[in-house]
């Protein structure tokens, strides 16, 4: 299917049920959404986005970037969200790269109208279209014609849908290429496996310009027939607010929010009823933390694990059957996850090997770059990067990044392995290990700690809790207590971060 008629189809088969809602438009109806999405996609016309084009979107989390999505799509172009915190060098530069025809932001000050930037591939000038969403919010012109649908539902799977940015944690960020036919075998997968129905509400609390919050919680439940309401930007204070008023059936979140709700003092007691289950991507989850937030908020916690070069998520712990903690679960529907060793053979037998990917969910490519994608995709499988192993009923357990792995001294470290025996401290919030360079055994752990409110614990102490737990080779040189973990835009660890405070004299 198709989704880029999902608004018209919503309308024409309950034009008065809730699609989508935020804290500015209160619930819009299918029909009301259909509309919105229309004027859109009319004021596109106007500016001459015409299909093949890529719209950009630089929005804080609000209908009108959904909007925005679906109006591209309704004439054939595609969708680049942009992180509105970049800065303008960041935003000229995704802009540019993928040539975008056309920017919405939320400011005319944001980017000068018709703004000339330069192409980092070759050279060439274009010029980017502004529009604010407050001229979005005027009417279209009734001159405009939107372009008749395809007889078949289907047409157009080949299509570009959607180009999402790597954080650019190894270089410059990269486009990541994903069709329509990959947003509809992900959404699909979704349905399937959360068993999303019309009766089903999720809440947005992820950042849109991440491919996990527009597929999970954006286009699966509307897919599904239910709704989608929006939240701004994350607040653990304000988030059992926001939960209790909307009353979802679901909500996606990443670690890093599990961890700041699981702090939040013990008096908050919120009403979790409304909830089938939560949901936890990106990056993995201690299962100590996993158990702490089931038990204290009465939620079933389901961890998952995906990229975007795979549309999102590729495994999932089921809702029925054997949850396993500390495994990102089982391969979704339709997609087959494997272990390759360094010659490229798959691994049977439970050994660590780089995790792959394949399936109708795989990108297209990384745009403009055809060498970098045929490094990643090869022979029809997709090269994560991640390390990990198969359990004997085939659930995946992450080990590390390849590229995050430690060797000292010829030893191989495995930062995750520490980071887990860190969570078992219960004074322990958030955990992160990364390696330093040593003149004699060329890479040693350091690892950067953030307590728990009301907690007073040493570095010493801390250190002495690895040492009986791990190997003297595995134990860090450093523990570094801090008063938060750094993350990037996405939730995830912020790493490179990380390294560069370990070089730091001061460290």
């Amino acid at each position: 299917m198709n989704l880029s008629r999902l608004p018209a189809v919503r309308r024409e088969q309950d034009p008065d049920a809730p699609a989508i809602a935020d804290d500015a438009h209160g619930v819009l109806s299918n029909a009301a959404f259909s509309d919105l999405v229309d004027r859109y996609a009319r004021h596109f016309a106007h500016r001459e986005v015409r299909a093949g084009d890529i719209v950009a979107v630089k929005l804080t989390n609000r209908i009108e970037l959904v909007a925005a999505l679906f109006a591209a799509w309704r004439l054939g172009a595609a969708l680049t969200p942009v992180n509105p915190a970049l800065t303008a060098a960041e935003t000229r530069y995704q802009l540019a790269d993928c040539r975008a025809k056309a920017v919405v932001v939320e400011n005319p000050v944001e980017t000068p109208a018709e703004t000339p930037v330069e192409s980092p591939s070759d050279g060439l000038p274009a010029s980017v279209t502004v529009l604010t969403v407050g001229e979005l919010a005027e009417p279209a012109p009734e001159a405009v014609a939107l372009p008749e649908w395809p007889a078949d539902p289907d047409a157009g799977g080949d299509d570009l849908a959607l180009v999402i940015y790597t954080s650019g944690t190894t270089g410059r960020p990269k486009g990541v290429e994903l069709l329509h036919r990959n947003i509809d075998a992900m959404t699909a997968a979704m349905i399937e496996a959360m068993k999303l129905t019309e009766a089903d509400h999720s809440l947005l609390v992820l950042p849109l310009f991440h491919v996990n919050g527009i597929v999970v919680s954006i286009l699966s439940p509307l897919r599904a027939g239910g709704q989608a309401t929006i939240v701004g930007r994350f607040s653990a204070q304000g988030f059992f607010t926001a939960l209790e008023r909307a009353r979802p059936t679901f909500f996606s979140g990443v670690p890093a929010i599990y961890a700041m709700l699981a702090n939040l003092p013990p008096e908050v007691r919120p009403d979790t009823s409304c909830l089938r289950f939560a949901v936890c991507g990106a990056a993995p989850m201690p299962p100590q933390l996993i158990g702490a937030v089931e038990k204290r908020f009465g939620l079933q916690l389901i961890e998952g694990y995906g990229l975007s070069e795979a549309t999102c998520a590729s495994t999932s712990n089921p809702l029925d059957g054997i949850r396993k903690p500390g495994t990102v679960g089982l391969p979704l529907p339709r997609q087959t996850v494997a272990i390759m060793d360094e010659e490229g053979r798959l691994i049977t037998d439970g050994s660590v090997g780089e995790v792959v990917i394949s399936g109708p969910t795989v990108m297209r490519g990384y745009l403009g770059r055809p060498e970098e994608t045929a490094k990643a995709v090869r022979d029809g499988w997709l090269h994560t990067g991640d390390v990990g192993r198969l359990d004997q009923d085939g659930y995946l357990i992450l080990v590390d990044r390849v590229k995050d792995m430690i060797i000292r001294g010829g030893e191989n470290i495995y930062p995750k392995e520490i980071e887990t025996v860190l969570h078992d401290h219960p004074a322990v919030l958030e955990a992160a290990v990364v390696g330093r360079p040593d003149d004699v055994l060329g890479e040693v752990p350091v690892a950067f700690v953030s307590l728990r409110d009301g907690v007073d614990v040493t570095a010493g102490e801390i250190n002495a809790f690895l040492a009986g737990r791990l190997a003297a080779y595995k134990c860090p040189v450093a523990v570094h207590l801090v008063p938060e973990v750094p993350k990037n835009p996405v939730g995830k660890i912020d790493k490179p971060t990380l390294r560069r405070q370990a070089l730091a004299p001061s460290r």
